[in-house]
């Protein structure tokens, strides 16, 4: 799982992804200028160190999610078409953050010239639908192309013709593309297209020390952030940083909220094995089967699958042990067809 941080310049994205990754990528980077930092962190998740005190395993593992800070997209480049290399590695992503800059800073001149963030969020989300725009128009008219020198599958342009101008009214009515309907055809259909809308989308408000975050009425998720803060203290020693918590009135970090937010962004549920070896968080899509969660695992256990031995978390923390979920009738014994449940604990049996 990957998402991808973009923004105008000076808006705070490396230090942002910084905070996030507790990593220390320089802030000062010539705008314009296209790099990359990626790095990946444990999703925090109180599950995990609940099956971990009750198996007191020897390694405990928890989920990840990689980050990668993009520099390089600007105001108005999808107007002459985002860049090859820039429009290649969002495709790569599977979502995306935008880092909106809402702090104050004499020192740090705002492209735009003013700070308004409620104008950056509209002007990006705007960039990003306006190349899906270009890309579907692009392909309506090759598709027009095609059918006046004739000797092209008639039955292949018809079904995308008709796809594409279902993108294309959706995009001119100004609506991104992430909550269409699409049948699994379709979305097969657009794989290879890079249409940045589809992809789901995190507004993140960077704030000033003390700053109050801005009243947002966006169609999709937004979080809010001091990011020079949290990276700050995010790179201190855990004793001098907690001291600077007790001193600031600081009783929780936003980091691990933001993480979680990224997380629940991919819309993919957690399951978890558990052992004397090993506890451990495993990420799958929603809807998915035992079997196909088994390959998360291993693939052989998918190849191999017989059942899955499966309790649900809440039932195993309620009981307090794996043998007494199963006096209790909890512990279940589930086929290759079985639906996955967040939270689900499973074991895996494989002829394999």
């Amino acid at each position: 799982m990957k998402l991808g941080i973009i923004g105008l310049p000076q808006s705070g994205k490396t230090t942002i992804f910084n905070a996030l990754t507790r990593g220390n990528a320089p802030t000062n980077a010539s705008a314009g200028r296209f790099e990359v930092h990626q790095a990946v962190v444990d999703v925090p998740d109180p599950r995990v160190d609940l099956l971990s005190k009750m198996f007191n395993p020897r390694k405990t593992v928890y989920a990840k999610i990689a980050y990668a800070d993009i520099a390089g997209l600007d105001s108005g480049s999808a107007k002459s078409g985002i860049s090859g290399q820039l429009l290649n590695l969002l495709n790569q992503m599977d979502a995306l953050i935008l880092v909106v800059r809402a702090f104050d800073n004499d020192n740090v001149a705002h492209p735009n010239g003013s700070v308004n963030p409620l104008r950056d969020a509209e002007a990006m989300s705007g960039e990003l639908l306006l190349n899906d725009l270009i890309v579907v128009e692009r392909k309506l008219e090759r598709l027009t192309e095609e059918r006046k020198k004739g000797g092209t599958d008639k039955t292949l342009n018809a079904r995308q013709t008709e796809l594409f101008e279902k993108l294309y009214r959706t995009l001119s009515a100004n609506q991104p593309l992430r909550d269409l309907e699409l049948n699994a055809e379709e979305e097969k259909e657009l794989a290879s297209f890079g249409l940045l809308t589809r992809k789901r989308l995190l507004t993140v408000f960077n704030l000033g020390e003390g700053q109050s975050a801005p009243e947002a009425n966006l169609d999709h998720p937004s979080a809010a952030l001091m990011g020079k803060l949290e990276m700050d203290i995010v790179q201190l020693p855990d004793e001098d940083a907690a001291m600077f918590m007790e001193e600031y009135g600081i009783q929780e970090l936003s980091l691990n909220r933001m993480i979680n937010l990224s997380y629940e962004l991919l819309r993919e549920l957690t399951f978890f094995t558990v052992g004397e070896d090993e506890v451990r968080a495993w990420v799958t899509r929603r809807g998915a089967t035992a079997q196909e969660a088994a390959g998360e695992i291993h693939t052989d256990l998918s190849r191999g699958f017989v059942r899955a031995e499966v309790v649900a978390y809440a039932d195993l923390i309620e009981l307090g042990s794996i043998n007494e979920a199963k006096a209790k009738g909890k512990f279940r014994l589930e086929g290759k067809e079985y639906i996955v449940q967040e939270g689900d604990i499973m074991h895996v049996r494989s002829s394999l």
